[in-house]
């Protein structure tokens, strides 16, 4: 008698991949190169996929580490992350024209730490060392912002007044993890508050969420997504968490191995917030190939928020950054730029 064949399946998290805010910084890349030509410097990668920057770059964007390093006079973009003051200063002290393309979620958050700091507050900020929407986020307010990597972190935190401590935190952290932070702070500092909203953004929240929903009921989860985006690994981690039996991070389907397959029949199969999901078709072809033909959909939520683009696409930034520049030479020159004063 021939055994029957299990049957192969996928599970397709809903929602996956963009986000708004990655949507909007995606797109404002691709208008500034549209209405200005190439090249269009972005500092830092606009969002952390792989594919998406070198999609950009293809069409003409420049990424950069530093602000150093893009030409004076030219048009600079700062990535959906988010930027400290003193970077802003940088560019205009280079006489760059810029487009701001962070996140207006991770903006929500800077101008918590702007309030908070100015009400002499010690800002307790839970997120990951060296990413760079931290590293924005506390150089709103550097003498007031202590970094809390995860629980493990709580016992060296210290403050200068325990009834004056607020949390923040980065935006595309694990839910659960942050909050078991979060109760340990409260342990220790009993007086603790919490900030007005949710910093942890909708989009990273209900992709956990997807998962959770999905993990217990598969053998394997894939992540499509970069080994440097945050919210990406936090995917992988909640897989695991939530009972699937193995997850893995990849970028692109030809990254999956075929090992992975043994003993399978169900393949959940979700996508973090920078991913267009050309590449999530792509596993799903990849999987097809391979016997699992059989997709359901599990659904978390509805996602309906649209962020406007920044408002800088609506102004002639060439003329801008020609302009800084020329009034730069003619200071230097000792002269009064037209238009200008010599006051």
């Amino acid at each position: 008698m021939t055994a029957t064949p299990t049957a192969r399946r996928v599970l397709l998290a809903a929602p996956r991949g963009y986000c708004a805010g990655v949507d909007r910084a995606v797109i404002a890349v691709e208008k500034a190169l549209e209405q200005y030509g190439a090249p269009v410097y972005v500092r830092h990668e606009i969002v952390h996929n792989k594919y998406v920057v070198q999609t950009l770059e293809r069409k003409g964007a420049i990424f950069v580490e530093d602000t150093a390093e893009v030409p004076e006079g030219s048009i600079v973009m700062f990535s959906a992350h988010g930027v400290a003051p003193v970077v802003h200063e940088e560019a205009a002290g280079r006489k760059l024209a810029t487009i701001d393309a962070t996140c207006p979620l991770v903006t929500k958050v800077h101008k918590e730490a702007v309030r908070f700091a100015n009400e002499d507050y010690d800002i307790l900020l839970i997120g990951h060392e060296g990413h760079e929407e931290v590293i924005g986020t506390s150089g709103e307010a550097p003498d007031h912002i202590t970094l809390v990597d995860g629980p493990g972190d709580v016992d060296k935190v210290e403050v200068r007044d325990e009834s004056k401590v607020v949390w923040l935190s980065q935006t595309t952290l694990s839910v659960d993890e942050t909050m078991e932070t979060v109760d340990r702070l409260k342990e220790k500092f009993p007086q603790l508050i919490s900030p007005p909203s949710d910093d942890i953004c909708y989009a990273t929240q209900n992709r956990q969420i997807a998962v959770k929903q999905m993990g217990s009921d598969a053998d394997l989860v894939i992540v499509v997504g970069s080994k440097n985006s945050s919210n990406s690994v936090r995917l992988v981690e909640v897989a695991l968490g939530a009972g699937a039996r193995a997850a893995h991070l990849v970028d692109f389907a030809e990254e999956i191995e075929e090992s992975w397959l043994e003993g399978v029949s169900t393949v959940g199969l979700t996508s973090g917030a920078s991913v267009p999901d050309i590449l999530v078709e792509g596993v799903l072809e990849w999987l097809s190939q391979r016997g699992f033909e059989d997709v359901e959909l599990v659904k978390a939520a509805e996602e309906s928020i649209t962020f406007s683009l920044p408002k800088e696409l609506r102004r002639d930034l060439r003329a801008e950054a020609a302009e800084l520049v020329a009034r730069a030479e003619a200071v230097a020159a000792g002269a009064t730029p037209a238009g200008g004063s010599a006051a």
